[in-house]
C-alpha cells in the first residue's frame, strides 16, 4: 500500500511474541477491513529471536528492527516509520483487543490529539494484572504523574492508546524503556494536546512477561522526578 493512501497505521512492539503476535495483527486487520479503513499493520521487532519476525511478514504486516531492547526503543522506532495520519499503538501480548480500533479513531476525527485507554474503568478479566499492579503500583504512579505535572490521566501505564502522526511529532518523545508512557502523558499536557481516556477491556497474557515491576516502577520516577526538577529549574 502507497504510503499516502494510508489513514490508520497500527503499532506494535514485539520481542518474541510469537504466541499471540499472529493473532493481534489478524485481529488488527480484520478490523480495519472491516471498518473499510486504509490502513496498515506496524511491527516494531525489538531483536526476537523466536518465529515473530516471520510470522508478521507472513500476515503481511510491516516490519521494522529496532535492536536496541527496550519498550519505548520498540516504539521509537516503529512510530516515525508509520505511514498513517492516525496511529494506534498497543502490545502485541493479546492483552488488548485490536477489535476496539474504532474507539481509538472516533476521538481523533473528532478532533483530539492522543485517546488513551483506562484498563480501570473497563473489564478487566482475572489474572490480566497482579493484585500488586492493580491497587498499589499503578494507582501511585498515575497519581505521581498527575501532582507532579497536573495531568487527569487515571491510567498512565495503560499501552493501548492513539494519536494523531502531528501529535506525535509535538510531543518529541525520547525514552527508551517503559518509562516511554509516562514521558507521553508529561509531553502531551506540557504540549496542550487534547486528550480522552476511554474504558476498555483487559485481557489474560499469553507467554513470559517482559515487565519488571520494582526496576520499570524505578524508572517512571526517575523519569518523572528528573523532568520535573530540570522543569523546575
Amino acid at each position: 500500500m502507497k504510503k499516502q493512501n494510508v489513514e490508520v497505521s497500527i503499532v506494535m512492539p514485539c520481542l518474541n511474541e510469537q504466541e499471540t503476535l499472529g493473532i493481534c495483527i489478524e485481529k488488527a486487520q480484520r478490523t480495519l477491513k472491516s471498518l473499510a479503513i486504509q490502513g496498515e499493520v506496524v511491527i516494531a521487532d525489538n531483536d526476537s529471536t523466536d518465529n515473530s519476525v516471520a510470522i508478521a511478514e507472513r500476515l503481511g504486516a510491516r516490519v521494522v528492527h529496532q535492536p536496541l531492547r527496550g519498550y519505548g526503543a520498540a516504539y521509537l522506532a516503529g512510530i516515525p516509520a508509520a505511514h498513517g495520519k492516525y496511529i494506534v499503538m498497543g502490545d502485541a501480548d493479546d492483552t488488548y483487543d485490536f477489535t476496539d480500533i474504532e474507539c481509538f479513531i472516533t476521538p481523533l476525527h473528532n478532533g483530539y490529539d492522543l485517546v488513551i485507554g483506562n484498563r480501570f474503568k473497563g473489564k478487566m478479566l482475572p489474572g490480566a494484572m497482579p493484585w500488586a499492579r492493580r491497587y498499589i503500583g499503578n494507582p501511585i504512579l498515575s497519581g505521581i504523574l498527575r501532582w507532579l505535572f497536573g495531568t487527569s490521566i487515571s491510567d498512565s501505564h495503560c499501552g493501548m492508546r492513539s494519536f494523531t502522526a502531528e501529535a506525535y511529532t509535538r510531543m518529541a518523545l525520547q525514552t527508551t524503556g517503559m518509562e516511554f508512557a509516562s514521558e507521553m502523558g508529561v509531553k502531551a499536557v506540557q504540549a496542550n494536546l487534547k486528550i480522552l481516556e476511554i474504558p476498555i477491556n483487559y485481557y489474560p497474557r499469553a507467554g513470559e512477561s517482559k515487565l519488571n515491576p520494582i526496576r520499570d516502577a524505578a524508572r517512571h520516577i526517575r523519569f518523572m522526578l528528573r523532568y520535573k526538577i530540570a522543569g523546575d529549574t
